[in-house]
């Protein structure tokens, strides 16, 4: 019979891990604002080159948030933490840090961009007021051509994802919690 007590080193290698990725992902937090915009600019253009048809949310949404590297990891505990860009009226205003933890069933790392839709002035202004957090039942929609003809809003957000690089059993956005800092 198996003990269900978990072993003291196991609990410091989860610990372990859960910090390296959080110091690797912060590290980008300090970044020039400068080189932040530049790749939030790129991912727009690689968003919109997989899907051109989000062109329409761009044009048409009150304001978005563009995280152009989040990364993302843990085995049984997990942390993704991002930093981007924020567009109110296609004027940008400021940036914004994304941070997440998890437990539950998750192994492996990976990188990813994120654009998060604002639907109108108070759904940006939750996050220009640090009032953003998703919840377990938030999903985004993984980016491929025409997937975003069929995307909604749900309570004044759209969230779209594209995978950069890595394996991970886990994708979701749940959790996730947005501070946001004017330029």
């Amino acid at each position: 019979m198996k003990s269900s007590i978990i072993r003291p080193a196991k609990i410091a290698g989860l610990i372990a891990a859960t910090f390296f990725l959080c110091v690797n992902t912060y590290g980008q937090s300090s970044k020039k604002k400068n080189e932040i915009i530049r790749e939030a600019k790129e991912a727009k253009a690689a968003f919109l080159k997989a899907d051109p048809d989000m062109a329409e949310f761009f044009n048409s949404s009150y304001g978005y948030v563009i995280f152009p590297n989040v990364g993302k990891g843990g085995l049984g505990v997990g942390a993704a933490a991002g930093t981007g860009a924020v567009w109110q009226q296609g004027e940008l205003i400021g940036t914004a840090r994304l941070k997440q933890i998890s437990i539950g069933f998750q192994a492996g790392g990976q990188a990813y961009r994120e654009v998060v839709f604002f639907e109108a002035d108070d759904d940006l202004s939750r996050l220009k007021a640090n009032k953003v957090e998703f919840s377990a039942q938030v999903s985004a929609v993984a980016v491929a051509s025409g997937v975003s003809a069929d995307a909604k809003y749900s309570e004044g957000v759209l969230v779209f994802t594209m995978a950069k690089g890595g394996l991970m059993y886990e994708a979701s956005v749940g959790g996730q919690k947005f501070t946001f800092k004017r330029l």
